[in-house]
């Protein structure tokens, strides 16, 4: 007997405070929200003889299929991937056959490598009776990027993905945080999902060279907290919705940004700023680098309430060309969820 588990996992958009989610940052807030596309794992299972036992990868965006060994797992093909596998406990006597999509471009700064993470993780764990909370789930697909891979990872990704919704993630001590769902009324979050355009810059976001340079400024530099703006800007920004204040919310965005230029001017790109000077033009009320900023990747616009406005925006925008354009996003409240025969 067969069955089949299908893992959603939601990438996130409009992440203020965004930096001080770090080990550098020691202590952060964050304010992100859980849009869909998903991420999504495709998991089939069938119960049989040890000796036939097999577990494939099909990595639908590389057109990749391959296997690996769950007993016996080494980092090849896909990292990301195996070290999942790698970090849980894998029953044998299995046939599994694991199949990954998202439809949102890599490398577009909205945390799809975490949304990944955290539907593979959570297609994982239906293969065994306990049921991973959502904190433990962001904490595990945390370790997988950062103690598996050694990568460099904040930990706002995972948890928004984990949990869905509006998210306030309050950093007390990295990596310890508690997320409080931002709740807000049926006008504002319908508001939000109409007024609310994501725009993917064209190209893979690259800018690892000016992290690394910003983050030894942080750990190396002056007495002075560079990113206690980011923080407050998270605050302000949780505090505008709660207020239903759009207008407050944009605000905090278009701040968020500037601060986030502070940090290395090349963190807000050229081509960022000539998407911003459009969208001001035709009455957008915010603005903001999705993620940490750099080269390529995707920006988030907030809208003036003028839809014809927002129409016209959005035309002007694909005129620059290169691959710019609109990536369609809906506010997603569930977080991960899994769907099974």
């Amino acid at each position: 007997m067969s069955r089949t588990f299908v893992a959603l996992a939601p990438i996130r958009i409009c992440d203020l405070g965004g930096w001080s989610d770090t080990w550098f940052a020691k202590h952060g807030a964050v304010l992100n929200i859980a849009v869909s596309p998903y991420a999504e794992c495709r998991m089939e299972v069938a119960q049989v003889p040890q000796w036939r036992e097999r577990f494939y990868f099909t990595v639908d965006d590389y057109g990749d299929r391959y296997r690996i060994d769950p007993q016996n797992v080494t980092f090849g093909r896909h990292p990301l991937l195996e070290a999942c596998v790698k970090s849980m406990p894998i029953p044998k006597g299995l046939d599994v056959e694991i199949t990954l999509h998202s439809s949102i471009p890599g490398g577009s700064s909205t945390g799809t490598s975490a949304a990944v993470t955290v539907a593979l993780l959570k297609a994982l764990d239906c293969l065994t009776p306990g049921r991973i909370s959502p904190d433990e789930l962001a904490r595990k697909a945390h370790e997988v990027e950062t103690v598996y891979l050694g990568q460099q990872s904040g930990i706002q990704d995972q948890l928004c993905s984990s949990h869905g919704g509006i998210s306030f993630i309050d950093m007390d001590e990295y990596p310890h945080a508690t997320v409080t769902r931002v709740e807000v009324t049926d006008a504002v979050r319908n508001e939000l999902e109409s007024r609310l355009s994501v725009i993917f810059l064209g190209r893979t976001h690259h800018s690892t060279s000016v992290h690394e340079e910003v983050i030894r400024g942080l750990v190396g530099g002056s007495s002075v907290d560079k990113l206690e703006p980011l923080r407050r800007e998270a605050v302000a920004g949780r505090d505008a919705l709660l207020a239903g204040d759009l207008t407050a919310f944009g605000a905090a965005m278009i701040r968020n940004t500037e601060a986030q230029a502070e940090l290395h001017p090349s963190l807000v790109s050229e081509l960022a700023r000539n998407v911003f000077d459009i969208a001001k033009h035709y009455g957008a009320i915010g603005w903001k680098v999705n993620g940490a900023g750099g080269d390529g990747g995707s920006v988030t616009i907030l809208s003036g309430p003028d839809r014809f406005a927002q129409k016209a925006m959005l035309e002007e925008i694909k005129t620059l060309g290169g691959g710019v354009r609109e990536i369609g996003v809906r506010m997603n409240s569930n977080g991960v969820h899994v769907i099974s025969d």
